[in-house]
């Protein structure tokens, strides 16, 4: 069952970067590997009626991932600036929730609050989304709202920005000849990255006991798929490059289609996954 939206007190759905994008993120944006979905459901080990509460949810990777596995799922709360990815989160969620509950609350994820008492999340999830959060004042949150026992999991494997092969740089180089040397980020100026690590927010945090869990990810990619990826990116979103990004995709393509070897593109990733607790929490 997925109730209203609950907002943010004083806050306003932030549109502008991903909100044109959604169907394209859903569509495009890889997965999670099965072994991370499986260890996240494992810290729920021994939890009669687990709460997950989402930061950043997007379209809803992580829970849609998580349903099938983690069946005692007792309530998930999706958190996200963006109405429109929570709009997708709440259709792709409708038909697999059964039993369990679905709130969602639009804006930034140090605001979050539980909608109703006594529902205190045990798994606090953030893929591929912690950056673009205020890192503190999210794990304060957490510290404040989550259960004695809960597990924080911060998880990201990078992008084709980061990805170090011949057919990356090459398009690396392509968007740089439209948009400049700097990576773009957000809906203006570039991306600095994060000042310090994860793991320094967590050591100043309530969740200070911490394992790192690696997995190693192959992935193949069609051309067209690329360009999909490309259009949900903070760096190479079609508003970026104005009149010219119709000129750019064709480019991209071409360039894409001369490095693919088969059809196909690989890139060979490691997805990371921090899982933190208050100290002494179970292991």
């Amino acid at each position: 069952m997925i109730r209203p939206d609950q907002p943010a007190s004083a806050a306003v759905s932030d549109d502008a970067l991903f909100g044109p994008a959604a169907a394209d993120y859903a569509r495009y944006r890889p997965g999670l590997p099965d072994a991370a979905i499986h260890l996240l459901a494992a810290t729920q080990h021994g939890v009669p009626a687990p709460v997950l509460l989402d930061l950043g949810t997007g379209t809803g990777q992580v829970p849609r991932a998580l349903l099938p596995v983690l069946h005692r799922l007792a309530h998930i709360d999706l958190v996200d600036v963006n109405a429109s990815m929570l709009k997708s989160a709440r259709a792709a969620l409708e038909p697999v929730c059964g039993a369990c509950t679905v709130d969602v609350f639009t804006g930034v994820a140090h605001t979050f609050a539980p909608a109703a008492p006594g529902r205190a999340p045990t798994l606090i999830t953030c893929c591929r989304s912690f950056h673009w959060m205020a890192r503190p004042e999210v794990l304060s949150m957490a510290g404040r709202v989550a259960a004695p026992h809960a597990v924080v999991a911060i998880m990201g494997d990078g992008s084709l920005w980061t990805h170090e092969a011949d057919w990356t740089a090459a398009l690396r180089a392509l968007i740089q000849s439209y948009l400049g040397e700097e990576r773009r980020a957000g809906t203006r100026g570039t991306y600095a990255g994060p000042g310090r690590s994860y793991e320094d927010d967590l050591a100043d945090s309530a969740f200070t006991a911490v394992t790192e869990h690696s997995f190693p990810v192959s992935r193949l990619w069609a051309p067209g798929d690329v360009l999909g990826y490309l259009r949900t990116t903070s760096f190479a979103r079609p508003a970026l490059f104005a009149g010219r990004h119709p000129e750019f995709e064709a480019a991209a393509l071409r360039l894409l289609q001369d490095h693919a070897g088969g059809g196909v593109l690989k890139e060979d990733a490691v997805f990371t996954v921090l899982l933190a607790r208050r100290p002494g929490g179970a292991a």
